[in-house]
């Protein structure tokens, strides 16, 4: 990384926290991690440099999106050699259904590559990350835990965990019952198929995290961890939200959590600026990083 680069980001305050008493962060604390989609721009750009940006920040562990049979265009090799100078490691990756979308890399187009290629990048999870609207019907939920349970038997035989990913249309009601997400969760085999909780989402959707938790412990071993502005409910950095983080991390054990990652979607910032306000907040409370 050039010069210029690393006293941008160093500039946005990661070498103001050791005179805060903050640097004990990279001993006896979970690592930071992110989805890599929160800076999918400056991924576009250069991958490693926006890769290196991140392990500036004090980021050891990602979650990816968008294989295709490549990573963002390069080789498995290439994109191992890239981690490992930079210092990442990937814990998860995210992954469509591929129903109406029919990429490499999705659940119905070439998984057992896929699964073989995010096996010897060594991560430990793959997520099925969303379903797109026109794949979103009562013809098509009612086959999903079909499809979730098999991806999921594949990965297993790999030593990865399956996982779904969810947005705020699961929890409206299905079939004039209970909702698309509830009968995820029933239809599906709890040790197949786990979920990745977006807290964000969840909140949007005004339902409590902590009921989920209660109904089906143990379920939910990931979470993306990004906050809602007051009003409008958009997207806001950690801290500078209405969502109570700390009454959630509290629930962890019963959640069981195992592995969180930052995200945001989209901001009125620079997106590395707010990755930047997020991880401070998040540096400061210990709740986070137990």
């Amino acid at each position: 990384m050039q010069r210029k680069d690393f006293i941008k980001i160093s500039s946005l305050g990661f070498l103001g926290l050791y005179s805060c008493g903050i640097s004990n962060f990279k001993s006896n604390r979970k690592p930071l991690a992110i989805q890599l989609y929160t800076i999918r721009d400056a991924v576009s750009e250069n991958l490693e440099k926006a890769l290196e940006k991140l392990a500036i920040l004090g980021f050891k562990e990602l979650e990816i999106y968008g294989y295709n049979g490549t990573f963002f265009g390069k080789s498995r090799n290439e994109f191992q050699s890239i981690l490992k100078n930079v210092g990442l490691k990937v814990i998860s990756s995210h992954h469509t259904t591929g129903i109406h979308h029919h990429e490499k890399g999705t659940l119905t187009n070439n998984w057992e590559q896929t699964v073989e290629d995010l096996h010897l990048i060594g991560s430990e999870y793959m997520v099925c990350s969303y379903l797109f609207p026109e794949e979103r019907t009562l013809e098509n939920y009612k086959k999903l835990q079909e499809l979730l349970n098999k991806s999921g038997e594949i990965t297993k035989k790999a030593g990865i965990q399956f996982a779904y990913h969810n947005h705020d249309f699961e929890f409206e009601k299905f079939d004039g019952t209970g909702t698309v997400y509830d009968f995820i969760l029933e239809n599906s085999s709890s040790d197949l198929v786990k979920m990745e909780l977006d807290l964000y989402w969840i909140s949007k959707a005004g339902i409590d995290p902590l009921l989920y938790f209660e109904k089906y412990p143990k379920r939910f071993p990931l979470w993306h961890v990004k906050d809602m502005k007051a009003g409008t409910k958009d997207f806001a950095e950690i801290g500078n939200g209405i969502i109570d983080f700390k009454r959630i991390f509290d629930a962890r054990e019963k959640a069981g959590l195992q592995h969180w990652f930052l995200e945001q979607d989209s901001g009125d910032k620079n997106m590395f600026e707010s990755i930047t306000i997020s991880r401070n907040y998040m540096l400061k409370n210990d709740f986070f990083l137990k």
